[in-house]
């Protein structure tokens, strides 16, 4: 017998958080983009690629700055994250919703 999967129920986001997200993740992005290119200059000697796919630029050019790039917007996602949701909970006192203490183990 096959028995019907639960559906799960959506959490409304509301809007204080949303905005809050979008108020931590514009200053995080344009730092984050800031970091990269000045970090990129600093080891490589060069500014990074403005378009990895052109064909002028090499691939280890476009790997590197792939990755290195990919990783600061994962950090930098994070830290706005983590920003908007401490500051839903020193507004609201409560945590976010799908956000819970414990859901770090």
């Amino acid at each position: 017998m096959i028995t019907p999967v639960a559906k799960k129920q959506k959490m409304k986001t509301p809007t204080l958080y949303k905005v809050l997200g979008t108020t931590m993740a514009v200053p995080a992005g344009i730092l984050v983009r800031k970091a990269a290119d000045a970090g990129w200059e600093t080891v490589r000697g060069y500014p990074p690629p403005r378009n990895p796919a052109a064909p002028g630029v090499t691939w280890p050019d476009a790997l590197a700055w792939a990755a290195f790039s990919g990783v600061l917007v994962a950090a930098g996602r994070l830290v706005a994250a983590r920003g908007a949701a401490a500051a839903y909970q020193a507004v609201t006192g409560k945590l976010p919703p799908n956000v819970n203490a414990d859901s770090a183990s």
